[in-house]
């Protein structure tokens, strides 16, 4: 199938998956049992007329299928409605998605940076001590979940004064020049950063390592090596090209999960990203920044696969595009 017309039927297939998704998405918020005027009802000083203002402001006080139909017609025409701060809950996606985006990125090309040369290098020395150092850090990496390895890190900035702690600049951000600003904005990224890239080395480096194994065993390898090809060809032109097509599917995961995979890490550490928007969205069920969060990741989640699809293709043309 030509790769255009394979792009617009994936598309046109995830249009009703979207839409299942949005369903399902907002019964569950409904059945939540949180008020999300729950701030209001509890101050005396506010009064029921007041309540009852918001309601109709928010929609709330329609029947929950009105609700979501209106949530739809207005996604339609690109309004993601108001959040229960008052806020616009597109300049609240758009400044949020634009944190999480930059750490995110930042982590997955620093992870894949040392991820695939530490896996090759492991596949290589087979058994070595290298290579049993890196089994050694890749079970830490696995197995230490993400918020313990963010207080270690929180704590140690605690007591060295050596990074700043939560957000994402300094008070006098503005007031420095280009240079403090970049090493502001780098010196409050390191330890999330850091985080984040540490524990998804152990997957893709574990990855590559077996993925290149498998193909150093394959006949082609043994004949390029019994041609007399050089170890570093037999390697690099020959073996990893295959090897790698494993980790495209993996890099399409990292693409799905760009706006979604620091949730955690962002709480831990008050770093001002969507994941912490939207986990502050459910508690207080703020429906139109929760739904808008959940298509936004749903659909990253499309993008990625449909990413892992074409570069496998571009890769391997043997693959066919179905």
């Amino acid at each position: 199938m030509p790769l255009p017309l394979f792009i617009l039927r994936r598309v046109i297939e995830a249009i009703p998956l979207l839409l299942f998704i949005s369903i399902i998405s907002f019964i569950m918020l409904k059945l939540a049992p949180i008020d999300p005027l729950a701030y209001l009802k509890a101050n005396p000083a506010i009064s029921q007329a007041t309540i009852a203002a918001e309601a109709e402001r928010l929609g709330l006080n329609k029947p929950p299928v009105l609700q979501y139909f209106i949530w739809l017609n207005n996604l339609l025409h690109g309004d993601l409605g108001i959040s229960t701060t008052g806020g616009s809950v597109f300049i609240l996606l758009i400044t949020r998605a634009a944190n999480t985006l930059l750490l995110s990125v930042l982590s997955v090309i620093f992870t894949w940076l040392i991820a695939i040369p530490a896996g090759v290098y492991a596949a290589v020395n087979r058994n070595k001590w290298i290579d049993k150092l890196f089994n050694i850090l890749s079970a830490i990496g696995m197995s230490m979940p993400t918020f313990l390895l963010a207080l270690i890190l929180l704590m140690f900035a605690v007591h060295s004064h050596l990074l700043p702690i939560g957000g994402l600049t300094s008070p006098d951000f503005f007031d420095r020049n280009i240079f403090g600003q970049i090493l502001d904005l780098s010196a409050h990224l390191m330890i999330p950063v850091t985080v984040l890239t540490f524990v998804g080395l152990a997957e893709i480096q574990r990855q590559m390592r077996g993925s290149l194994l498998d193909v150093l065993r394959a006949e082609y390898v043994r004949t390029a090596r019994a041609k007399g090809l050089p170890e570093n060809t037999v390697i690099y032109k020959h073996a990893l090209r295959n090897a790698i097509n494993p980790l495209i599917t993996l890099l399409g995961f990292e693409f799905a999960s760009l706006l979604s995979g620091a949730a955690l890490t962002e709480t831990v550490l008050a770093y001002p990203g969507l994941g912490r928007l939207t986990l502050e969205g459910v508690l207080t069920k703020d429906i139109n920044l929760v739904m808008a969060s959940l298509m936004l990741g749903a659909m990253m989640l499309i993008a990625g696969n449909l990413l892992a699809d074409i570069l496998l293709k571009l890769t391997d043309p043997r693959i066919a595009l179905e």
